[in-house]
């Protein structure tokens, strides 16, 4: 089955229709308009720029540069989470817990896929690896970025009542355990919708690329499976590890909320 390429034309045409989403959006005082075209001038530019970059990357296939655009996509998406929250840690510890959370959760699982269930030859060929980890990371960013600012929010809104628990002698992880529930519920909660709705509300888009491809929909299907639960497997560890280290450091080592090591985003 042959590819049909696209023309710049024909992606014109697409913009113009956010363009004229943008336009409806100003005429109705909606204030959304300038944060629509800055986004899509943004994805022309940055997947631009990443198709020039995996043109050149998939005819080198040096395990030294996939590892470098790796560590590049983590610290983006390490910078991106910390941005995302409205209360942040102080001291540049939101993007430590993120980057850190997404390193030891998206990059294990892509590892595993790579060596063991996939195993292409060699294991960090870019055609596999990169799209990959590009998957399970920006899905994990979301979840980790959403869990954060839940739970640093409600836990600056709610300090009355986790102090009243800390006197009445509870432990700070009891004092808190519903704060870590609402914000592991929140980072996991479009990963489940999505598993949830697959095949039926909408085609993931791995499935579809590869079935526009020309990959059998039987393939498709099957690595989008695998996919699907390796995202959820991410996200899920990614976001446990961050409210974990993030709430812990929410409190001293005598068990006192220190809300004071929060502060609030200027973008919020």
């Amino acid at each position: 089955m042959n590819v049909i390429d696209l023309s710049w034309w024909q992606l014109s045409l697409a913009a113009g229709l956010v363009l004229a989403l943008a336009v409806c959006t100003h005429i109705a005082r909606l204030q959304l308009g300038k944060s629509l075209i800055i986004a899509a001038v943004r994805t022309v530019i940055q997947l631009t720029l990443i198709g020039l970059v995996l043109d050149s990357l998939f005819a080198v296939g040096s395990l030294l540069w996939v590892s470098l655009l790796a560590l590049a996509m983590l610290l983006f998406a390490g910078q991106q989470v910390a941005s995302r929250q409205k209360y942040r840690l102080r001291g540049g510890w939101s993007f430590a817990v993120g980057t850190l959370s997404m390193l030891v959760s998206a990059f294990c699982i892509t590892l595993l896929c790579l060596v063991v269930l996939i195993a292409p030859e060699p294991w960090y060929q870019p055609q596999y690896s990169i799209p990959l980890l590009g998957m399970l990371l920006g899905n994990t960013m979301t979840g980790v970025a959403l869990s954060l600012d839940r739970l640093t929010e409600s836990m600056q809104r709610s300090r009355d009542i986790i102090e009243n628990r800390l006197m009445l002698g509870q432990p700070w992880q009891q004092a808190c355990l519903e704060f870590r529930r609402d914000a592991m519920r929140a980072g996991l909660m479009p990963t489940i919708n999505a598993m949830a709705a697959a095949g039926i509300v909408f085609l993931p888009g791995m499935m579809t690329g590869q079935i526009l491809s020309g990959t059998s929909p039987t393939i498709a299907v099957k690595y989008q499976i695998l996919i699907l639960f390796a995202i959820a497997s991410g996200t899920g560890f990614g976001t446990f590890i961050a409210v974990t280290l993030a709430s812990r450091k929410l409190f001293d080592k005598r068990e006192r909320l220190r809300t004071d090591r929060l502060i609030k985003s200027k973008s919020h």
